[in-house]
């Protein structure tokens, strides 16, 4: 079950790692608030069913993977990328 649980946390790393051109700034910075508010909210979640750390790493993977589409996308409007 770890193991699923860990893929499932980098998989959204992984996904949006590109070859092409470096993040920016905004998309590094959407990228670490993301996940910091979303392991934070999946912590709270996982508590009330008492898989806080699996909550938490979910909730880190998805609002990582969020805040770096949002902060791409206000990369892609200030840089014209």
């Amino acid at each position: 079950m770890k193991h699923i649980l860990i893929c499932t946390a980098l998989s959204p790393v992984l996904l949006f790692t590109s070859c092409t051109a470096p993040a920016g700034p905004n998309t590094q910075r959407g990228a670490a608030t993301g996940a910091l508010l979303g392991a934070g909210a999946g912590a709270i979640i996982g508590h009330q069913s008492g898989r806080t750390l699996e909550g938490a790493a979910l909730g880190a993977g998805a609002g990582g993977a969020t805040g770096a589409i949002i902060g791409n996308e206000q990369d892609k409007r200030q840089y014209g990328y």
